[in-house]
């Protein structure tokens, strides 16, 4: 029985041994697919829970990799995570802390908002001292293509100066100044047949570049303008989705005040739903592609955003539930995005991770699949996300936010700390924090920081020394503040605008909506 347990035992050891192998047999130098969305929310995909939304395309992403349920963007509003995800630093340190064009000091003053801060100042252009991941890469004997939304600085900071070999259509704006169809008003993006849409443009410059590159280790970054305003869809994409938001039941309100502006309570836009659903058929177009190259089996695939979906400002385009709040704001409606990583060699098929894990991330995560050596002094803020994709642990560590501004869409100024199933928020208004303990409220409904003095005293030091160590600029008091000017503000909001967005909802959704003549120039008539 001895010698029959020990066989047993030997079998099963090298059985595993067969699997572990087959799980973890790394490609050398593999290709790097990296998709971008802009202003996703968390649940603005079928395959994180909306019960509106469409995406089946990059629900495969999701369905073959891992999936990070506490992923998140190193920031609330873009420009910072962009930057964050080429440089492995947080916002503080690389210095980008908003998105580049915004007013900040006493420039400020001009946006009419009567705020009781200043905002700080912040970098313009990412910094050419940083190495970035692109440029690790082509070091290391890699092609590297950009497609889409840059928005890190104007000429002389676009892609071809920081490690792309190929830059179709990034440049200094952060949204499409020409809408979702051509023509597109971009010097970097030629102007394909009347009403020719946007990211499927985007989509087939990238197949392009992958077929001529295809005997070659590349890395192909497709950052998508979608799903960012101005919201724009086909008559056919609208028609669907508000025939689905009438079967699904339209709500008789759908905004709410938040602390400063309005929220959209629903995801029921149409417009919205099918910007989302163009976006995803672009993505189909490329993982087809993929495939049918056969490069499916040698090509890491990565899907995430840059911040969380827009509940308030902007274009007030979806809700983020169970999240609270959305881009701009410090809650995880902010912060928290799909992150979804998929790796062929691991075998992962939809595999849940719940490790707190950043943006920052990336850019070791990858240089590591790749074979290649890791950058610390570069990507000082990430870490290798590889034992996770494995199965295991990596050590517990901060995560560290810096919004030292308003923004659009009515959050705050202020700063924030993850530890472990913590988060503390520190306010610069008037210093305060706010700790919630996102395991037990993931709504971000009771503050506990009276009931845990010490912890908020041990995470606002943490907090601070990270930000001191890494030179962060600060908001500074307006000493030209007026309470009443700011009080008229607000009330101006609660009575204009909030009837406002209550008509426009409803006009979207009536059977008789029609943009402009043409549906934003989709619709083209050939003689």
């Amino acid at each position: 029985m001895k010698n029959n347990n020990l066989k047993f035992l030997t079998i099963t050891t090298v059985a595993l041994s067969l699997v572990s192998c087959n799980k973890e047999k790394a490609i050398e130098k593999p290709n790097v697919l990296f998709i971008l969305a802009d202003d996703l929310g968390y649940t603005d995909l079928s395959c994180m829970g909306s019960k509106y939304y469409e995406t089946p395309n990059i629900d495969q992403i999701a369905e073959n990799g891992m999936v990070f349920t506490n992923g998140y963007a190193a920031c609330q509003v873009c420009s910072p995570s962009r930057a964050s995800i080429l440089t492995g630093k947080f916002p503080a340190r690389h210095g980008i802390t908003d998105w580049i064009g915004e007013k900040s000091g006493e420039e400020w003053r001009t946006m009419g908002r009567s705020s009781k801060l200043l905002p700080a100042g912040y970098e313009h252009r990412l910094s050419a001292d940083f190495v970035t991941l692109p440029e690790a890469l082509k070091s290391s004997g890699y092609r590297t293509f950009f497609a889409g939304k840059w928005h890190l600085g104007d000429q002389g900071s676009w892609p071809e100066d920081h490690g792309f070999d190929i830059n179709i259509g990034g440049w200094d704006s952060g949204s499409p100044r020409g809408g979702y169809f051509s023509p597109y008003q971009n010097p970097n993006l030629t102007n394909g047949p009347d009403g020719e849409n946007l990211e499927m443009r985007l989509a087939s410059e990238t197949v392009k570049f992958m077929r001529e590159n295809k005997d070659k280790p590349f890395l192909a970054y497709l950052s998508f303008y979608a799903v960012h305003g101005p919201l724009q869809t086909t008559r056919e994409k609208w028609e669907k989705y508000r025939a689905k938001a009438e079967e699904m039941g339209i709500a008789e309100s759908g905004f709410e005040m938040e602390r400063r502006l309005p929220y959209r309570l629903h995801q029921d836009n149409p417009v919205y739903a099918g910007l989302v659903e163009s976006m995803d058929d672009a993505v189909g177009l490329v993982l087809n592609a993929l495939k049918e190259m056969g490069l499916d089996k040698n090509t890491i695939v990565i899907f995430t955003g840059d911040n969380g979906g827009v509940t308030s400002g902007d274009a007030f385009s979806t809700n983020n539930a169970p999240l609270r709040g959305g881009k701009g704001y410090q809650w995880e409606g902010g912060i928290r995005e799909p992150y979804f990583i998929a790796v062929p060699w691991l075998n992962l098929g939809g595999e849940k991770c719940d490790v707190p894990v950043s943006g920052t991330d990336f850019y070791p995560t990858i240089l590591e699949l790749a074979g290649l050596p890791l950058q610390p002094i570069q990507h000082n803020d990430g870490v290798s996300l590889l034992p996770l994709l494995k199965g295991g642990q990596i050590a517990e560590r901060s995560l560290i936010w810096h919004y030292p501004h308003y923004g659009n869409q009515g959050g705050d100024p202020s700063s924030i700390i993850r530890k472990g199933d913590w988060k503390l928020i520190h306010y610069y208004e008037d210093d305060h924090e706010e700790l919630y303990n996102l395991r037990n409220d993931l709504a971000e409904t009771t503050d506990l920081s009276e009931q845990n003095p010490e912890l908020v005293f041990r995470l606002r030091e943490e907090l601070f020394d990270y930000l001191n160590q890494a030179g962060a600029e600060l908001p500074l008091k307006d000493p030209e503040y007026s309470p009443e000017d700011e009080q008229l503000y607000q009330q101006k909001i609660i009575d204009k605008n909030l009837p406002r967005l209550e008509k426009q909802r409803l006009e979207m959704l009536s059977k008789d909506y029609q943009p402009n003549n043409d549906w934003w120039g989709s619709m083209v008539t050939v003689d």
